[in-house]
């Protein structure tokens, strides 16, 4: 992924500036503030997305996310995976590899979380797995009846979105050392569950994508409420599955 043109000089700064507060890179400043409030993005983790016709603008890495601003931003042409707008100094996000494969299948946006709640759903999937004597690696968060699923498309190219009585299926992808190296595992659980928008990755977080940002987004915020009253489900012997 070789840049083509950087921040430093100005020359391609045009890619980043507008007043329209939707323009990708002031969309992706508001998300990542809003972000960190949540504790989605605590200590630079995580990451946000956005496709934007021929571009693709990306959060960098190791900026404090509830700083984030659009001179920021690192823009790529989609078609050659170049950099268009590199910043000087700034890394680009190792979450790149994974973003580029959502958009791959179609996504307009995919947003990566830190949640405590998705950590911890796949720590009690992990457990459940173990105490059963089923293999981990195949595991994954399924719950049932609970009216928050309605938040969640069906799956790509269906129409709506997933019922009450559905079940919702998450698949869990083992963690690794470098952001990077997921990409492979991740694009393994997008072929084995073609309907899933999300992928969890145990004891690291969240990878949701959607249509465009607004469906990513409001993707997210109905899956972390779904991790969250999993996780207390659990703690009161409920079910998830009836």
């Amino acid at each position: 992924m070789q840049a083509q043109g950087s921040g430093a000089d100005g020359s391609m700064d045009h890619l980043i500036t507008s007043h329209n507060p939707e323009h990708p890179a002031n969309h992706i400043c508001t998300l990542c503030r809003n972000f960190y409030t949540l504790g989605w993005v605590t200590g630079t983790g995580g990451g946000v997305s956005i496709r934007h016709g021929e571009h693709i603008f990306i959060a960098p890495s190791g900026v404090q996310k509830e700083l984030m601003q659009p001179g920021n931003m690192f823009v790529m042409k989609y078609a050659t995976r170049t950099y268009l707008r590199k910043p000087p100094v700034l890394k680009p996000s190792a979450c790149t590899p994974l973003f580029l494969a959502a958009f791959d299948r179609g996504a307009g946006s995919c947003i990566h979380t830190h949640s405590q709640w998705a950590v911890l759903v796949t720590l009690l999937v992990e457990k459940d797995a173990l105490s059963q004597g089923r293999e981990v690696l195949d595991a994954c968060f399924e719950i049932e009846q609970i009216e928050q699923i309605k938040g969640i498309p069906r799956g790509r190219g269906k129409t709506g979105m997933l019922g009450f009585f559905d079940r919702l299926t998450v698949p869990i992808i083992q963690n690794t050392a470098h952001e990077e190296d997921l990409t492979q595992s991740l694009e393994a659980a997008m072929e084995k569950h073609p309907d899933t928008y999300a992928v969890l990755v145990r004891r690291h977080g969240l990878y949701v994508w959607g249509d465009n940002v607004q469906k990513a987004k409001t993707q997210a915020e109905s899956l972390d409420y779904i991790f969250r009253l999993a996780v207390e489900m659990r703690r009161l012997d409920l079910p998830w599955i009836q």
